[in-house]
């Protein structure tokens, strides 16, 4: 069974580090939860923590304060080595200083040194946390550059030399169709909502009609429902 660790850098517990434990992991502040902190502002059970087809896949419990990756409020997150987890006060950093280091290398297309070198030499997990976290979120906040091609390779897609947020991989075909269906519900709508868009003379501005940007706004929302229903399934309103 694959073990995880978690680093505390901020809130009343930091400096402790939850090393090599079994998932699945709950996060709260209760008594019974395997990652336990003293943070007022954290929920009695706060996030879970679990291994899903070999991926680590953090989940908010619908805590009070919510939880944030990166800065970021999420419901359900996929977690990678040197994200930045924040529940109430406290900021978790996720893996192993060598994990943490071992995803820097494979970013900057270096490759991992052997133990004892001097490119191994110990740095700080927070200097890792603060300088790599944007890095690390490249794939759910990048750019969205026009002038880049979209390509694919293995079943992914990259923008540029970037990878694009990947599809969920073994899906059955009754899953796999869903999947399009729902793509392609929201691409039919946003080409509706934005195929009367309007531009300037020089090519600088555009205009959208009221109507056309409250569809692009109920798409929003749409989504927005979407994410919360795959977190939360069973949750009402």
């Amino acid at each position: 069974m694959p073990l995880i660790t978690f680093q505390v850098l901020e809130g009343i517990d930091k400096g402790r580090v939850f090393r090599d434990l079994p998932t699945p992991v709950t996060i709260g502040r209760e008594e019974g939860n395997m990652l336990r902190l003293n943070d007022e502002r954290v929920s009695r059970f706060h996030a879970k923590v679990q291994l899903d087809n070999g991926e680590v896949i953090l989940t908010d419990l619908e805590s009070t304060n919510g939880t944030r990756v990166n800065n970021n409020v999420v419901q359900i997150r996929r977690l990678r080595p040197g994200d930045r987890v924040g529940v109430g006060r406290s900021v978790l950093l996720f893996g192993s200083e060598q994990e943490i280091r071992e995803r820097e290398q494979q970013i900057s297309g270096v490759s991992t040194s052997t133990p004892g070198s001097a490119s191994c030499a110990s740095v700080p997990a927070t200097v890792h946390a603060q300088t790599l976290a944007a890095q690390f979120d490249h794939d759910q906040f990048l750019e969205l550059n026009p002038k880049e091609n979209i390509t694919q390779t293995a079943g992914e897609l990259f923008l540029g030399s970037r990878p694009l947020p990947p599809l969920p991989q073994k899906m059955t075909p009754a899953q796999a169709a869903r999947m399009a269906e729902l793509l392609e519900f929201l691409h039919r709508h946003l080409s509706a909502a934005t195929e009367n868009i309007h531009a300037d003379d020089e090519g600088k501005q555009i205009t959208l009609s009221y109507a056309d940007w409250q569809r692009v706004l109920a798409l929003q929302m749409i989504l927005a429902r979407y994410i919360r229903l795959v977190s939360e399934p069973e949750l009402p309103e």
